[in-house]
């Protein structure tokens, strides 16, 4: 486990940028509860500084995790998020979009977010910026990128794409035995 370096730490914020916008400083800047960043192999943490110390002491083949996981590393060295991240890209997301009842099966087992399903939507979402997916519950169940802006989506067929899953509550079970190794 150690602290991510300069450029991982920009990768990192430019991809979580890309969803929560100025809100990272909520992340960063925490008085009350301090949170750092950590990489332990190819995957990045965001953990209490209290746990870190702590973590400090246990050798790093023994660490297997430590906090909450936000995503990883791939081999060309970008940032892939996690649904484990949903919690806090949640919380603080510029973007978001609704999806009806009969929706959210869909969305759960992999499939894009399509018109036909979508119950709202923020206003001025412009293409391809990344947005949190809710139930009409306000439950979030992932997370995706825009295939198109607001103001084009109100116009698109019942069976156009308007939101591309990156992320869903669904890889729990079905990437449950690659998700934490």
């Amino acid at each position: 486990m150690r602290p991510l370096t300069e450029e991982e730490t920009k990768v990192v914020f430019e991809k979580l940028a890309n969803y929560i916008g100025r809100n990272i400083s909520f992340l960063v800047n925490n008085k009350e509860d301090p949170h750092v960043f950590r990489l332990q192999k190819d995957r990045v943490y965001y953990v209490s500084e209290n746990v870190a110390k702590f973590a400090g002491s246990v050798a790093r083949q023994n660490l297997m995790s430590l906090g909450t996981c936000l995503g990883k590393f791939t081999k060309t060295g970008k940032f892939r998020l996690h649904i484990t991240a949903l919690e806090y890209i949640s919380q603080y997301a510029k973007y978001k979009l609704w999806v009806k009842p009969n929706g959210e099966m869909p969305f759960l087992y992999g499939n894009n977010v399509l018109k036909a399903h979508i119950g709202k939507m923020s206003e001025d979402i412009p293409e391809h910026a990344g947005l949190v997916i809710y139930s009409m519950a306000d439950v979030p169940l992932g997370f995706g990128v825009s295939a198109r802006s607001t103001t084009e989506a109100r116009n698109l067929q019942p069976t156009a794409i308007v939101a591309y899953r990156q992320g869903d509550i669904g890889e729990y079970l079905r990437d449950e035995d690659t998700l934490f190794t």
